[in-house]
């Protein structure tokens, strides 16, 4: 399995991380209603649960860009670099989205797409 793809798995599997933050402690979390409990939170919880939106949001074109630059034979060194530099773009984000950095937020997501993006120049 190539570099980017398990940067795919593992980006795959990252929104569930932002989730975890936003239910942390589970102060008063109701499993029955889990989207109506989660709509009410303020703060960090708040927050992280927008990521976890975001992050979802953002696979697709995550995941066609690494698939298609593949399937074309796209020099892999370079599909697996952009690849890495979008999974940390994207956990810098949860961080930024997390600690309420607006910002440098925008900043580390404009890195993410400019990765994918470049991901399809490989082509």
């Amino acid at each position: 399995m190539t570099i980017a793809y398990w940067c795919v798995l593992f980006m795959g599997l990252f929104p569930y991380v932002a989730a975890g933050i936003a239910k942390k402690g589970f102060e008063g979390y109701d499993n029955g209603m889990p989207r109506q409990w989660l709509a009410r939170q303020t703060g960090f919880r708040a927050r992280a649960n927008a990521a976890q939106a975001n992050l979802f949001e953002s696979l697709p074109f995550f995941f066609t860009a690494v698939i298609i630059a593949s399937l074309v034979n796209a020099p892999q060194d370079r599909i697996d670099l952009l690849a890495i530099g979008f999974v940390f773009a994207r956990i810098a984000y949860v961080v930024c989205y997390v600690a309420d950095w607006p910002t440098a937020r925008s900043i580390v997501w404009l890195a993410g797409i400019v990765c994918v993006v470049t991901i399809f120049f490989q082509i």
